[in-house]
């Protein structure tokens, strides 16, 4: 019967793809959790490798990329959710693939306490909480509490890799009963002057005493302690220093793991990659992989789309980051102030459910580093001129903007008047409308099947 089930399920996905609707990569789980509510805990449990969960605000898809090539360039079998459906229904639709396996598994962080409940994985890798779509997640803390609820009641047997940087993290991992390997950076060199506006946690969750940030490297991340209880950042077991950023080109660090010291040359840019980088590479060593073997799969890494993704077309080339929240945005907006020339730049901004209905996190976002540094812009979505007005304020040059609601074409036509590379920045539903328009109208054929958030 349970097979029978999987039949069904897998049937109407086939029947979705075919009809052209969408919905192949959740419909046959949401229609398997009909079926059969158990689905997830029943097909998780027969991966014959167990289960590998990975979660964070921002980039869980491209450090569970990471970590999926780790593991499969170590001789691994990994059954992964790539379309990027990293809710249950999504994770239950991969699972009724061929389990002999190592389920890798990112997963959305509202998700993640029913998910791990079900799944009971080996590892589980935590990146970071940011603010983002307030009116679905609610603000960071409330995250951080349902996470901290899970991990207390985690098994020994479960390994928790987690970002020592960011303290929401940290104190939700110092509670778990099992193993903790924590990452991250130490370099005042790539340190902020102080925590940027768009930083979300300031408060020690253990006394609510105000954080004293001695280094600030990305939002919240860094370096602190709470002078009121002495809570510090715990020692990281892998740490980067000697950074080196390369514009959208990439970065560079030197990784120290014990006794042993690495380079790692990443061709992502930005520092939230490097954290991307250290929480797989982190992930891949709790697993048993070497740490070298795991720097290797990162030097060929394929694109992923959406993120510093390069697009080539007859009319130019493009280069497309995906921005959700202010602490992605600024982080994008760090790596393309340090290209040399005015940038012309295609900002894409929807108000869709999966982008969040609330927008105003545009105006926390530092757009100010345009002001004097654009050549052209083109604002397109459903909230184009929102995010026109937005740059007006920033003081980008009111004649070098344009609003044009339609994504697709409006792309095309910015790359063919762009000077040299166009960098898009569009936002959840927007890089998936573009997705769409590439692959139909420029037989584009993408890395992917769809992105996760």
């Amino acid at each position: 019967m349970p097979e029978l089930r999987a039949s069904l399920a897998r049937a109407i996905g086939g029947l979705s793809r075919i009809s052209g609707k969408g919905g192949g990569t959740t419909l046959p789980g949401r229609a398997m959790l009909v079926l059969d509510p158990s689905a997830l805990e029943r097909l998780g449990g027969q991966l014959t490798d167990g289960s590998v969960l990975v979660s964070a605000t921002n980039g869980k898809t491209t450090t569970a990329a990471m970590l999926s090539r780790m593991v499969e360039q170590s001789g691994q079998q990994v059954l992964a959710n790539r379309a990027g459906s990293n809710m249950p229904w999504g994770i239950v639709t991969t699972l009724l693939d061929d389990r002999e396996a190592l389920g890798l598994f990112e997963v959305d962080e509202a998700w993640l306490p029913e998910v791990a409940g079900s799944l009971r994985p080996r590892l589980i890798v935590l990146g970071n909480l940011f603010r983002d779509q307030l009116d679905r997640y609610g603000e960071t803390e409330s995250i951080a509490s349902s996470w901290a609820r899970l991990v207390e009641g985690l098994g020994r047997e479960t390994v928790l890799a987690a970002n020592a940087d960011d303290p929401l993290i940290a104190s939700v991992a110092a509670d778990s009963p099992g193993r903790v390997l924590f990452f991250g950076i130490e370099d005042k060199g790539i340190a902020l002057d102080a925590p940027p506006h768009a930083a979300d946690a300031r408060r020690c969750r253990r006394c609510g005493g105000r954080l004293v940030f001695d280094r600030s490297y990305l939002g919240h991340l860094g370096e602190y302690h709470c002078p009121a209880c002495g809570l510090s950042r715990p020692d990281p077991d892998l740490v980067a220093t000697e950074v080196e950023l390369h514009g959208a080109e990439g970065v560079s660090a030197t990784l120290t793991l014990g006794t042993a010291e690495f380079r790692l040359e990443l061709p992502l840019p930005g520092v939230y990659n490097l954290y991307n980088a250290l929480a797989a590479i982190t992930g891949a060593t709790a697993l048993g992989i070497d740490a070298e073997e795991a720097l290797l799969a990162l030097e060929s890494l394929p694109p992923v789309f959406g993120r510093a993704e390069p697009v080539r077309l007859p009319e130019g080339e493009a280069r497309i980051f995906l921005v959700k929240n202010p602490v992605g945005a600024n982080e994008v907006l760090r790596s393309l102030d340090q290209e040399e020339g005015p940038l012309d730049l295609w900002l894409a901004l929807n108000d869709r459910i999966a982008d969040g209905r609330d927008v105003s996190w545009i105006w926390d976002a530092d757009f100010e580093t345009l002001a004097g540094e654009t050549r052209s812009v083109v604002c397109s979505g459903s909230r184009a001129a929102e995010m026109a007005v937005r740059l007006k304020y920033a003081g980008v040059n009111p004649e070098s903007i344009q609003v044009d609601h339609e994504i697709g074409q409006s792309m095309v036509t910015a790359i063919g008047e762009a000077t040299g590379t166009l960098y898009a920045l569009p936002t959840y539903t927007a890089l998936l409308e573009l997705k769409d328009y590439l692959a139909d109208h420029r037989d584009l054929d993408p890395f992917w099947e769809g992105p996760g958030q």
